[in-house]
């Protein structure tokens, strides 16, 4: 008898193509999300990870996708993501016990690594260095806990930055800053960029759904890895049919302008599309 899955976070980006992908190859799926899904909106009810009532009165898979995640990098309630990543996490554990649900499919981050070497593994040191790294690893512990209780099967996906057809994400805003014309690089641009290609992301997803394997963690990146000159080049030259990266700053200046930008975000609670975290983020490999 095939397994029914449940995609929480569904309505996303991700959840959504994973929904695709699941639809295309004849898999039952349910879709819960805090807002109804526009592609799969007879597939999807409303409900909370941080309500666990409300999971409860949700979930009726035989298989969790965890996708739910608050992932922003300018939240100033930095208690947000505890509630969502590590607190939902933990709901969706509680359940799962309850209903003998024995298998998760965790979407973490190789955020979990921070500012970690090129070629780091996935017995790499863990070592984050914002909020969004740091709860996305509590949530792998507290799911790692639920899988060590019993019978159970918990396969971890830590994946780079996703882009593709649809996405909003930080690949889509860095083209949109070039083709503004408003773009600034930083640096030398020799750092490398590891990306994944959401198609490829997503069947590999479904591969993770469709194993017997009872454990395991994978780090997730398309390669080749592609200097920030390389990129940046590839998007102007396809854009204005221009060479080269056009003005760049040095990154110590760049780095200035992330601190004032932090200060005034502090001073007047609105967040700003550049800041500290994200100078050390584009210059980092």
């Amino acid at each position: 008898m095939a397994r029914k899955i449940t995609v929480i976070g569904g309505s996303g980006f991700v959840g959504t193509n994973l929904c695709k992908q699941l639809e295309s190859h004849q898999r039952d799926f349910e879709i819960i999300d805090l807002e109804m899904s526009n592609q799969f909106p007879e597939k999807c009810k409303i409900g909370d990870v941080r309500d666990i009532q409300s999971l409860r009165d949700t979930i009726t898979g035989d298989i969790i996708v965890n996708l739910a995640a608050v992932h922003r990098d300018d939240i100033i309630d930095k208690y947000k993501y505890q509630r969502t990543n590590v607190n939902g996490a933990e709901n969706i554990a509680r359940v799962c016990e309850e209903r003998g649900i024995d298998k998760i499919v965790f979407i973490s981050s190789v955020a979990v690594y921070g500012f970690a070497k090129p070629g780091t593994s996935e017995s790499g040191k863990i070592n984050p260095f914002n909020e969004y790294g740091r709860t996305k690893f509590d949530a792998e512990e507290k799911l790692r806990t639920w899988y060590h209780s019993g019978n159970k099967s918990l396969i971890i996906v830590r994946p780079t930055v996703i882009f593709g057809e649809g996405n909003r994400g930080n690949v889509f805003y860095l083209f949109d800053q070039i083709a503004s014309g408003k773009f600034l690089m930083i640096g030398n641009g020799k750092n490398k960029k590891s990306m994944a290609y959401i198609g490829n992301v997503v069947a590999f997803l479904e591969a993770c759904i469709s194993t017997e394997q009872k454990y395991g963690i994978y780090n997730y990146v398309d390669t080749p890895d592609i200097t920030m000159n390389d990129l940046v080049a590839i998007v102007r030259k396809k854009l204005f049919d221009k060479d080269g990266v056009g003005a760049r700053l040095p990154y110590w200046v760049g780095l200035l302008i992330g601190y004032a930008a932090d200060l005034t975000s502090v001073i007047s609670g609105k967040n700003f599309p550049i800041s500290s975290i994200r100078i050390k983020k584009f210059v980092a490999s």
